[in-house]
C-alpha cells in the first residue's frame, strides 16, 4: 500500500513540474512526459499484480490456461523402476489371474522412444490366445491428476517386429468415478509413433479435475495375432 502511494504521489508530482517547466524550456516536454509515462506503467503494474496474487491465492480462482506448461509428464519410465512420474503405480493385469491361458506380462525395455541411451520404455507381452473369453493389459495410477490445464493424451507405441504385434490396441482413461472412457488405438507399426488423443474422445470423462488411471487393453476382439509384445513409453498430458 505505501509503494501504491508513493507511484500515485510520484505520478502527481512529474505532472505538475512537467506543467511548470515547460513554461521555462518547452524543448525538455518530451523527454518529462516520456518519464511520466514510464511511471505510470510502473503503477498500473504495481496495483495488477498484488489484485492478481489475491485473486489466486486468497479466492482461489484459477489462472487461465495459458499460464499452464505445455506439458506434463505422467511417465517416462526412465528410472527404470517404479512409481511413475507423479507418484503413481502401474503394472500388468489380467482377467483371471487364475487363467494360465491368457495374461499380459510387464517389464522394462532399454529401448527408449527418444533414443535416450539411459532411458527406458515399458514392454508388454500380451497373450489373449486362450478358449475363454480373454482380455488383459496394463493399468497406471494417475493419483487424481488435474487434467484441466490441458487437452489431450500423448504416448509414443510400437510394436515388436520379430515377435509380432497386434495394429490396434484399446486404451481406456478412467476418472475417479472408475467409468472407463474407451479409444482405440490403430495403424501401430514396429517403429516408434507419438500418439496425441483429444481429451474430447474420452467421451465418457464426467471430472477432468481428477484423473484416476491410464489403462492398455488387449483382448480377443481387437488383438491380432493374438499374441505379441507392443511398447508403451512417455505417457504425458499437453495443451495442443
Amino acid at each position: 500500500m505505501i509503494k501504491l502511494i508513493y507511484y500515485a504521489i510520484s505520478t502527481f508530482l512529474v505532472n505538475t513540474f512537467i506543467s511548470v517547466y515547460t513554461l521555462v524550456d518547452p524543448r525538455q516536454l518530451s523527454l518529462l512526459h516520456e518519464r511520466s509515462q514510464q511511471k505510470m506503467k510502473m503503477f498500473k503494474f504495481a496495483i495488477a499484480l498484488p489484485l492478481v496474487c489475491l485473486m489466486v491465492l486468497g479466492f482461489g480462482v484459477s489462472l487461465p490456461n495459458a499460464f499452464a506448461a505445455d506439458e506434463l509428464v505422467i511417465a517416462d519410465f526412465d528410472t527404470g523402476d517404479k512409481p511413475n512420474n507423479i507418484g503413481g503405480d502401474f503394472g500388468g493385469w489380467d482377467k483371471d489371474p487364475n487363467d494360465d491361458t491368457q495374461g499380459t506380462v510387464m517389464s522394462f525395455a532399454t529401448d527408449d522412444a527418444k533414443g535416450d541411451p539411459a532411458g527406458y520404455s515399458i514392454r508388454l507381452d500380451y497373450d489373449v490366445d486362450s478358449p475363454n473369453p480373454a482380455y488383459n493389459g496394463f493399468w497406471m495410477k494417475m493419483n487424481g491428476e488435474d487434467a484441466t490445464p490441458y487437452n489431450t493424451l500423448c504416448f509414443y507405441i510400437k510394436g515388436d517386429g520379430k515377435i509380432g504385434y497386434t495394429k490396434r490396441v484399446k486404451l481406456e482413461l478412467k476418472d475417479m468415478s472408475g467409468k472407463a472412457s474407451p479409444y482405440i488405438v490403430s495403424d501401430i507399426t514396429e517403429q516408434w509413433q507419438k500418439v496425441c488423443i483429444p481429451f474430447e474422445k474420452f467421451r465418457r470423462i464426467e471430472n477432468w479435475s481428477s484423473l484416476n488411471e491410464f489403462v492398455v487393453v488387449f483382448d480377443d476382439i481387437n488383438s491380432n495375432p493374438k499374441t505379441g509384445t507392443i511398447y508403451i513409453d512417455q505417457v504425458s498430458l499437453a495443451n495442443q
